[in-house]
Protein backbone atom coordinates (compact mmCIF):
# COMPACT_ATOMS: atom_id res chain seq x y z
CA UNK A 1 0.00 0.00 0.00
CA UNK A 2 1.76 3.31 -0.96
CA UNK A 3 1.87 6.02 1.91
CA UNK A 4 0.20 9.57 1.44
CA UNK A 5 2.50 11.86 2.52
CA UNK A 6 0.32 15.05 3.28
CA UNK A 7 -3.21 15.64 4.09
CA UNK A 8 -5.46 18.49 3.98
CA UNK A 9 -8.54 20.25 5.52
CA UNK A 10 -10.42 23.33 5.01
CA UNK A 11 -13.40 24.95 6.91
CA UNK A 12 -14.46 28.51 6.34
CA UNK A 13 -15.26 30.52 10.02
CA UNK A 14 -16.93 33.19 10.03
CA UNK A 15 -13.82 35.64 11.34
CA UNK A 16 -11.14 37.69 9.93
CA UNK A 17 -8.08 35.70 8.62
CA UNK A 18 -6.39 38.68 10.79
CA UNK A 19 -8.27 36.88 14.04
CA UNK A 20 -7.57 33.09 12.86
CA UNK A 21 -3.50 34.31 12.66
CA UNK A 22 -3.33 35.71 16.14
CA UNK A 23 -4.96 32.29 17.32
CA UNK A 24 -3.30 29.71 15.20
CA UNK A 25 0.12 30.99 15.79
CA UNK A 26 0.45 30.94 19.02
CA UNK A 27 1.81 27.23 19.67
CA UNK A 28 0.82 27.34 23.69
CA UNK A 29 -2.66 27.76 22.85
CA UNK A 30 -3.15 25.01 20.18
CA UNK A 31 -4.29 22.41 23.01
CA UNK A 32 -7.42 24.69 23.43
CA UNK A 33 -8.51 23.30 19.46
CA UNK A 34 -6.13 19.90 19.20
CA UNK A 35 -7.79 16.39 19.89
CA UNK A 36 -3.67 15.47 20.94
CA UNK A 37 -1.91 18.62 21.63
CA UNK A 38 -2.11 19.97 24.79
CA UNK A 39 0.00 23.50 24.32
CA UNK A 40 3.67 24.42 23.81
CA UNK A 41 6.62 25.77 25.91
CA UNK A 42 8.07 28.65 24.86
CA UNK A 43 11.27 30.74 25.83
CA UNK A 44 9.60 33.62 25.01
CA UNK A 45 6.11 35.73 25.62
CA UNK A 46 2.68 33.94 24.28
CA UNK A 47 2.73 35.91 20.99
CA UNK A 48 2.66 35.49 17.40
CA UNK A 49 5.61 32.98 16.77
CA UNK A 50 7.95 34.77 14.50
CA UNK A 51 9.69 32.30 11.83
CA UNK A 52 13.05 30.35 13.76
CA UNK A 53 11.11 30.29 17.07
CA UNK A 54 11.98 27.16 18.34
CA UNK A 55 9.01 25.45 20.86
CA UNK A 56 8.67 22.69 22.86
CA UNK A 57 5.11 20.56 22.12
CA UNK A 58 3.19 18.39 24.27
CA UNK A 59 1.21 16.18 23.06
CA UNK A 60 -1.15 12.74 24.55
CA UNK A 61 -2.99 9.98 22.94
CA UNK A 62 -5.15 8.27 25.16
CA UNK A 63 -2.60 6.86 28.13
CA UNK A 64 0.52 7.96 25.87
CA UNK A 65 2.53 11.02 26.37
CA UNK A 66 4.96 12.47 24.47
CA UNK A 67 7.12 16.32 23.58
CA UNK A 68 8.11 17.01 20.46
CA UNK A 69 10.88 19.85 19.29
CA UNK A 70 9.35 22.20 16.47
CA UNK A 71 10.93 25.06 14.53
CA UNK A 72 8.49 27.57 12.87
CA UNK A 73 9.24 28.27 9.30
CA UNK A 74 6.36 30.54 8.07
CA UNK A 75 5.06 33.31 9.87
CA UNK A 76 3.29 35.16 7.68
CA UNK A 77 0.35 37.55 9.51
CA UNK A 78 -3.16 36.76 8.09
CA UNK A 79 -2.05 34.22 5.54
CA UNK A 80 0.17 31.36 6.56
CA UNK A 81 1.98 30.04 9.55
CA UNK A 82 3.71 26.41 9.50
CA UNK A 83 6.26 24.85 11.96
CA UNK A 84 8.28 21.23 11.27
CA UNK A 85 8.29 19.16 14.09
CA UNK A 86 12.02 17.70 14.58
CA UNK A 87 12.97 16.07 17.26
CA UNK A 88 10.59 13.41 19.83
CA UNK A 89 10.83 11.77 23.19
CA UNK A 90 8.94 11.22 26.15
CA UNK A 91 9.40 14.22 28.66
CA UNK A 92 12.13 15.88 26.53
CA UNK A 93 12.86 15.38 22.65
CA UNK A 94 15.70 13.47 22.40
CA UNK A 95 15.61 11.72 19.14
CA UNK A 96 16.45 14.11 16.47
CA UNK A 97 14.80 13.37 12.83
CA UNK A 98 12.31 14.75 10.38
CA UNK A 99 9.23 13.96 12.08
CA UNK A 100 6.32 15.86 10.40
CA UNK A 101 5.24 19.79 8.88
CA UNK A 102 2.10 21.16 9.85
CA UNK A 103 0.78 24.47 7.93
CA UNK A 104 -2.26 26.36 8.34
CA UNK A 105 -3.16 28.80 5.11
CA UNK A 106 -5.39 31.68 4.97
CA UNK A 107 -7.86 32.77 2.45
CA UNK A 108 -10.27 35.56 2.68
CA UNK A 109 -13.34 34.07 1.99
CA UNK A 110 -15.82 37.02 1.58
CA UNK A 111 -17.48 37.40 4.57
CA UNK A 112 -15.16 34.99 6.54
CA UNK A 113 -11.23 33.03 6.14
CA UNK A 114 -11.38 29.59 4.52
CA UNK A 115 -8.80 28.18 6.86
CA UNK A 116 -7.09 25.23 5.60
CA UNK A 117 -4.52 22.94 8.09
CA UNK A 118 -2.16 20.43 6.60
CA UNK A 119 -0.14 17.45 7.70
CA UNK A 120 2.78 16.12 6.08
CA UNK A 121 4.84 12.90 7.08
CA UNK A 122 8.77 13.81 7.07
CA UNK A 123 9.79 10.41 7.35
CA UNK A 124 10.67 10.04 3.67
CA UNK A 125 13.19 7.75 5.00
CA UNK A 126 11.44 5.00 6.22
CA UNK A 127 10.48 2.07 4.33
CA UNK A 128 6.87 2.03 3.69
CA UNK A 129 6.34 -1.16 5.42
CA UNK A 130 8.14 0.02 8.87
CA UNK A 131 5.89 3.51 8.42
CA UNK A 132 3.16 1.40 7.97
CA UNK A 133 3.09 -0.96 10.73
CA UNK A 134 4.61 1.64 13.27
CA UNK A 135 1.46 3.59 12.27
CA UNK A 136 -0.89 1.07 12.85
CA UNK A 137 0.63 0.42 16.23
CA UNK A 138 0.78 3.99 17.45
CA UNK A 139 -2.70 4.58 16.48
CA UNK A 140 -4.73 1.86 16.95
CA UNK A 141 -4.91 0.73 13.15
CA UNK A 142 -4.49 3.32 10.54
CA UNK A 143 -1.90 5.36 9.15
CA UNK A 144 -0.90 8.19 10.09
CA UNK A 145 -2.60 10.33 7.04
CA UNK A 146 -6.20 8.72 7.58
CA UNK A 147 -5.36 9.21 11.76
CA UNK A 148 -4.60 13.00 11.13
CA UNK A 149 -7.51 13.83 8.72
CA UNK A 150 -9.75 12.68 11.87
CA UNK A 151 -7.55 15.03 14.06
CA UNK A 152 -7.45 17.88 11.63
CA UNK A 153 -11.37 17.92 11.62
CA UNK A 154 -11.96 17.86 14.90
CA UNK A 155 -8.83 20.91 15.10
CA UNK A 156 -10.89 22.81 12.17
CA UNK A 157 -14.35 21.85 13.65
CA UNK A 158 -13.11 23.27 17.33
CA UNK A 159 -11.42 26.33 15.97
CA UNK A 160 -14.62 27.55 13.97
CA UNK A 161 -16.59 26.92 17.30
CA UNK A 162 -13.99 29.14 19.39
CA UNK A 163 -13.43 31.76 16.65
CA UNK A 164 -16.49 32.00 13.94
CA UNK A 165 -18.66 35.19 14.96
CA UNK A 166 -21.70 33.97 13.56
CA UNK A 167 -21.60 30.92 15.71
CA UNK A 168 -21.05 33.38 18.76
CA UNK A 169 -23.20 35.69 17.89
Amino acid sequence: MARTFTVSRSILIEAAASTVYEQVSRPAQMGRWSPENLGATLTGEDECAPVGLVFDGHNKRGPFRWTTRCTVTASEPGHRFAFRVHAIGLRRPRLSAPIASWEYRLEDSGTGTKVTETWTDDRRSWPTLVANSFDRIATGGHTFAAFQVRNIDRTLRNLKRDLDTSANA
